[in-house]
């Protein structure tokens, strides 16, 4: 099989008029070539999230504005997976590593789905909004999922605009993690208000979630005030304090590496529609970081990361406006691969 990355993008707040906002993309890396995938999807493909089953770089899932779809055979054709509730613009997939078989998938609103059979049938958890949540000119939306590798039962889930969600029994019920969080929002350098009438709206709105291997139960939060860090499952929150090692702070992406699980990656722009972005590394679960591209020049915000499951050695990263960096050496040589037609709104990012 090639080495594939796949991109998907979708609408989002800022976007020109006479934007291209949606499809998915596949890159053969060793071509340099650009595929726009469409069997079996739908018709202008709203493509949030991108998962790829544990060991089987052929079995990838996408979440569309119908519901998550499937393909085993690394793109080229998708099958649909019925979700059983009215909740089906899919916003995140997550597939756990120890078993293929369980699948969750975060909605709208604070909605989710779990599968225990790989998508034949699902199960609708659908926790209540957490103290904290922020009513904002769009719907809440779950848009990451993590789970404790040490203990899959332990379930977390980042809401936007609405803090984060944990679980202790594989989403057969939850609690709010946010407590913590707002008593930030005393700080005026980590008060911030866009669309809503409440300053804490930026402490509230969620990026991303990571659990890494190396250090169970604590849990890392990407957000829009910066990186944090849970070590008692999201009771108590820590800043990490970017801001030290980066003078962008706008954390859209923080993933743990599958290699070594002290490595970290962060996706650090200016802001959500900017002209800056920047990947940076961290070798000891978060306490330094480094700047890690180089060479290139990102011209929007850095939304998304994925490490390779098969290399090490390959890293790739994506911008809102379209920009996919790529290096196939550990970070030695970037390469930069455009998305073709002009394609913007990128959210999904996995490189196989």
């Amino acid at each position: 099989m090639p080495n594939y990355v796949y991109v998907g993008a979708a609408p989002y707040y800022g976007a020109r008029k006479d934007a291209v906002t949606d499809g998915l993309y596949r890159l053969d890396t060793g071509r340099g070539r650009w595929d726009k995938l469409t069997g079996g999807l739908p018709d202008g493909v709203e493509a949030r999230c991108l998962a790829l089953a544990p060991g089987v770089r052929e079995v990838i899932y996408v979440g569309t504005q119908q519901g998550p779809y499937r393909s085993a055979d690394g793109g080229d054709s998708w099958s649909q997976l019925k979700l059983p509730g009215k909740e089906q613009l899919v916003w995140s997939i997550l597939v756990d590593p120890g078993d293929a078989q369980t699948i969750y998938v975060g909605t709208q609103h604070t909605t989710m789905y779990r599968s225990r059979d790989g998508g034949q049938n699902w199960t609708e958890l659908s926790p209540p909004a957490p103290n904290g949540m922020v009513r904002m000119s769009f719907p809440c939306r779950v848009i990451r999922l993590a789970l404790d590798p040490a203990d899959p039962r332990q379930l977390y889930a980042a809401l936007e605009v609405g803090g984060v969600l944990h679980s202790r029994d594989g989403g057969d019920s939850w609690q709010g993690c946010n407590e913590s969080l707002l008593e930030f929002t005393r700080e005026p350098r980590l008060r911030s208000r866009i669309v809503s009438d409440t300053e804490s709206e930026g402490m509230m709105d969620s990026h991303a979630l990571e659990v890494s291997p190396a250090k169970p139960g604590t849990v890392f939060l990407a957000n829009r005030m910066g990186l944090f860090r849970s070590g008692d499952r999201g009771a108590h929150w820590q800043e990490i304090g970017i801001g030290r090692f980066s003078p962008l702070t706008y954390a859209r992406d923080i993933k743990a590496s599958h290699h070594d699980p002290r490595t970290m990656y962060a996706a650090l722009s200016l802001a959500a529609v900017s002209d800056q972005g920047s990947l940076y590394r961290s070798h000891d679960l978060g306490e330094t970081w480094q700047r890690f591209d180089h060479d290139v020049a990102m011209t929007s915000t850095l939304m998304i990361i994925s490490e390779s499951a098969a290399n090490p050695d390959r890293v790739y990263c994506a911008t809102r406006k379209g920009q996919v960096f790529g290096t196939e050496d550990g970070g030695k040589r970037w390469r930069e691969y455009r998305l073709p037609d002009g394609v913007e709104g990128v959210y999904a990012l996995v490189a196989a």
